[in-house]
Parts: C-alpha cells; structure tokens; sequence
C-alpha cells in the first residue's frame, strides 16, 4: 500500500491551507532552509505518527527538505484533514496513510503501513506506533536509531515501559520541552478546546458552569480560555499542590463526583483513565455537554453512558444526543475523542511552530549523535529547547537582555553575601 487518503481531488486545497498555516510557523521555516542546504537527514527513514493537519504538513517538507524519507499516519481517527492528507500525498510526494473517520482497524492498518519502510527514526504522538513496534513488529526494532513524542498521554506510555525495561530505543520528550509544554498545551489546547466545542454547539459560554478535569497545562489554558469568555469554572484535580494551584488562580475546587451535578460543559484533560466516570455519568443534570481534549478518549467513560442511555442519536455533526431512562439528555462532543482537532482544525500554526521545531531539531542531533544512548525516556536538550525560543522571539522582531559577564560571574559564585 502506497497511500491511502480519502480523496486526490482534495489536494490544491490542501496545498492552500498548508502554505497560510506556513505563513505562522517562521521558526520551522527558518530550519527549513538551512536542512534544504545542509540535508543533515539524508536517507534517513521516518516514520510518523502525528496529527495530519496543515502544520503537521510544514513538519514533513521540513524533513523532506533535510533528506529524510518520510511517512505519515494519523495518530487519532477523528484528526485527520483530508485535503492535507492529498496534499502531501500528490503535490509533496510524501507516502501518508490517513482518512477523517477511519474505524480502528484501519487506524492501524496505517500504522503497520507507515512502518513499511524500516523506520531510522520514529515520531509519535499518543505512543501507538511505538506500541505497534514493541508488540507486533519486533522484527523492525533493530533498525530503529531513536524517536521522539509529542504528547503528555504517549510520554505517559513511554515512562512506563521505561520503567518495566520494555522499551527498547530511546525517545525523546518533545512534550517536556519549554517552548512545547508552556505553549502549545496552555495557549494551543486551551484556545483551539474552546474554539472546537463552540463550533461543534455554538453554545453561549457566558454563565454556564464548566467544569475542567485535570489542571495541567492543558488544563490550565482550557480554564483561563474558558473564564476569558465568561464561564464559571470548576476544577477537579487529584494532585493536591495543582488543586491547591487553581485555588489560588481563582477557580473553584471540588471533586468530580460534587462538579457532575452541577456542570453544565464538562471537558477532560487528564490523560488518564475514566476521568468522567459511572457514577459521574449518573448525576449528570439534563444538558450537560460532555468532551474531550485529552488524547484518547477513555478519558471518558462511554461504555457508561451507553449502558445509561436508553437512546442515542446524531443531532448535529460532532454532537450526539443520549437520552436517559429518566428523559434526561446528555450530549457527547467528537465521539470523545479530541474535541480541538474532531470539530476544529487543531492548534494554531503559530505555537505549532515551536512544538515542530523541537521535532526537527531534536531528530536532527538524534541522527548526528555519536554516542549509543540507553533506551530510555529523555528530555529535549536544554540548547535545543532555548534556540527554539531564541528563534521565536527573532521572528517576532523581539529582542531581550543578556548577562553581562559580571551578572554571570555573580550567578556562577558563592562567595558573595550580604
């Protein structure tokens, strides 16, 4: 299987989004034209597993444009935008295994074909390629040299088979990156959460109580974003100093089992498990919007709900309608599954811009490096993380300070006091 997308005719559309989502990314730009002079990854096989949205697109011509070979699936079912998945396929020559909608079969269908050509390098976002390659192709391993991972959820996964020696290649944390975590997730996710459930209801946040699981990062800027357009804002943690974090932000604070009866929108981002659970599902007042911005959707307790439902039907697109034994409606958004990339376009370009760059980069020293690494879960490279802000702000036109060499001799001592 070459490729495998919804629709070829898709791509001069495709190719449009692209090119204005590449107008917000300057800093991948940037590394763009120095891989097109320097090629630090020629004949390097890629294999990646990542959103397929017009920013994920400018990420694969930047490594194209380094010498990699490269190919692309979807990391999630719901995330896909067709027309980029033809665009990179017709006008980039990139092989890519994606469809809006595809049945979980065929989500790893697409995976075992982005694999098809022995990956060097491995780019993941949720971990499930890294999974495919640890259970069913162990075969593949020896060629792999490392990988990286985008997301909280597939770092989560990672740490764990670090943890029990599963893991057999190392693979960097893109997600514990400055520039990626204090970015992407607080500014990305929490706009673009809100910007999703918008389009997919066209509810009125003003005055409705919006309860917010999990006060991450993402869950911090899902809440900020949330009260920014008038709601009232419930967080439920179960890490005592981020409960103790949203007190002092300003938020109320209380346990989910207490915020289920009286959330009228209900948005996970745990990255756990059943983070709306059963019991929850039971209390629920007639109404209540339910969504997901956490990477799979059992974040959510689905199978709950359907066994409380007695019907269930699609009332808007994204949107479906189960209905209770006792005439109460509930309303599940994008099945569950990532309610920012399910009914909107995903993060914006422009903090995409840095999450991207720490891949290129970071793929770049893993291919350069000298020394065997352990397999094991790394952080991003402090220099990496820095350059990648360093050349934010430069596009930006933004200059800041420097130490002076005093200032640094000063840091770097002990022996001056009061």
């Amino acid at each position: 299987m070459a490729l495998d997308i919804k629709d070829k005719s898709l791509s001069a559309e495709g190719v449009l989004r692209t090119e204005w989502a590449g107008r917000e990314m300057p800093v991948l730009r940037l590394i763009r034209e120095r891989f097109a002079k320097e090629k630090p990854l020629r004949g390097i096989r890629i294999s990646a597993c990542l959103h397929v949205t017009t920013e994920t697109g400018n990420l694969a011509l930047t490594l194209k444009a380094g010498g990699a070979d490269v190919r692309i699936c979807a990391s999630n079912p719901l995330s896909t935008q067709d027309d980029v998945a033809a665009a990179l396929v017709v006008e980039y020559g990139i092989p890519t295994f994606a469809i809006k909608g595809e049945d979980s079969d065929t989500y790893y269908q697409h995976i075992m074909a982005s694999l098809q050509h022995k990956p060097q390098i491995t780019m993941d976002d949720g971990a499930d390629l890294v999974a495919v390659l640890h259970k069913e192709k162990t075969d593949l391993l020896p060629n792999v040299i490392a990988g990286t991972e985008e997301t909280t959820t597939g770092v989560i996964r990672l740490k764990s088979m670090a943890k029990q020696k599963t893991l057999r290649y190392p693979i960097v944390a893109i997600n514990e990156a400055d520039t990626k975590h204090l970015f992407d997730n607080r500014y990305g996710t929490g706009q673009i959460t809100i910007d999703g459930i918008t389009r997919a209801t066209n509810v009125l946040w003003a005055g409705k109580q919006v309860v917010v699981s999990g006060y991450g990062w993402c869950g911090r800027g899902v809440a900020l974003r949330a009260r920014g357009m008038g709601a009232q804002v419930i967080v439920a943690e179960v890490d005592p100093i981020r409960a103790l974090e949203a007190v002092m932000d300003g938020y109320k604070v209380m346990p989910i089992k207490e915020a289920a009866r009286v959330g009228d929108v209900f948005i996970t981002v745990t990255g756990g498990l059943h983070a709306l659970d059963k019991e929850h599902m039971e209390v629920l007042k007639d109404g209540a919007i339910l969504a997901n911005s956490g990477h799979f959707n059992v974040e959510l307790n689905i199978p709950a709900l359907e066994a409380l439902a007695k019907g269930k039907r699609r009332i808007r697109t994204f949107v479906d309608e189960y209905t209770y034994r006792d005439g109460r409606r509930v309303y599940l958004l994008g099945e569950g599954r990532l309610i920012n990339l399910a009914a909107a376009e995903g993060h914006p370009a422009s903090v995409m811009d840095m999450s991207f760059a720490n891949q290129a980069l970071v793929v770049e020293h893993l291919v350069q490096l000298k020394e065997k690494l352990a397999p094991e879960v790394y952080p991003v490279p402090k220099d990496i993380d820095q350059e990648v802000g360093r050349l934010k702000l430069r596009a930006m036109n933004l200059d800041i300070d420097t130490l002076t060499p005093d200032q640094k001799k000063y840091l770097e001592s002990w022996e001056s006091g009061t």
